[in-house]
């Protein structure tokens, strides 16, 4: 080391290292059908010791919300019709895009879109919903979307239904089923 240099340069650049090592090895583990990885094993795979991982994301909370937001700032983009897009088919064409996000994100997708209470999932949450609302009061207002649902329960829909620990096969006709049930017209009384 050069007199009078800090050596925090590199120790910074050895940080940054270990946490993109970390994001990579969890974007991986996340992306397997296995219901639960562990902490222990997201750092197992990033080739880091269990400190390094907690100094970098305390909890896994923390490690979801820094792995993910990237892809909410993308669902929230993509909250937008195309020219000449009906108002129903700009809703269902982005209800389908966090759809098919869930079959390799399924916890992501669960942790972000459930209702959880924690503040950092919750406020994905919130800006995954503000993003969406005026898809869905649009379709609402020109009659093809039922509108008795807020998209609050929609989402809790979708949670539930990716929760199932199955298939893409198994879960793709749930989910063609919620969206089916979104039409005006498709509500039935339940007397």
């Amino acid at each position: 080391m050069e007199a009078g240099k800090p050596a925090f340069p590199r120790r910074r650049a050895a940080a940054e290292r270990n946490r993109d090592k970390i994001l990579d090895a969890a974007r991986e583990a996340f992306a397997e059908p296995v219901p639960d990885i562990s902490m222990a094993e997201i750092a197992r795979r990033a080739g880091v010791g269990m400190a390094t991982l907690y100094r970098n994301f305390p909890g896994r909370q923390e490690l979801l919300e820094a792995l993910y937001a990237d892809e909410v700032d993308q669902v929230c983009a993509a909250a937008t019709s195309e020219p000449g897009q009906s108002p129903d088919a700009a809703l269902i064409a982005w209800l389908r895009l966090i759809i098919a996000f869930i079959p390799h994100k399924r916890l992501i997708a669960s942790e972000l879109l459930e209702h959880t209470g924690r503040v950092g999932l919750t406020s994905h949450r919130g800006r995954a919903v503000e993003a969406g609302r005026p898809l869905l009061t649009a379709a609402q207002e020109s009659g093809q979307i039922r509108d008795d649902l807020t998209l609050e329960q929609v989402f809790d829909v979708i949670v539930a239904i990716a929760k199932i620990n199955e298939s893409p096969d198994y879960l793709r006709p749930l989910f063609e089923t919620v969206l089916d049930g979104l039409r005006a017209g498709a509500a039935q009384d339940p007397a």
